[in-house]
């Protein structure tokens, strides 16, 4: 029984989003270790802003400045 646990930095973050987390997750299991999807769990965890850093400053000072953390490759929706 496979229990996978997505942490995000708490943000915009669609009910769909998360649906497709959840199915994607449970289908690479599925796939690669041929677990039942009925017994793979996925949680989803939001975490505050200023309880997550990188580079020595929270993610609430990142985001102040401008970093926003998202993919610039310009195959993704900016949503």
């Amino acid at each position: 029984m496979p229990i996978v646990t997505i942490k995000l930095v708490d943000q915009p973050t669609s009910t769909e989003q998360k649906q497709r987390l959840i199915k994607g997750v449970t289908e690479l299991l599925h796939d690669v270790l041929a677990k039942d999807p009925d017994r793979i769990y996925v949680v989803i965890e939001d975490v505050p802003l200023e309880n997550w850093g990188a580079g020595g400053i929270s993610t609430a000072q990142r985001r102040e400045a401008g970093m926003s953390g998202l993919c610039q490759c310009g195959q993704h929706d900016e949503s």
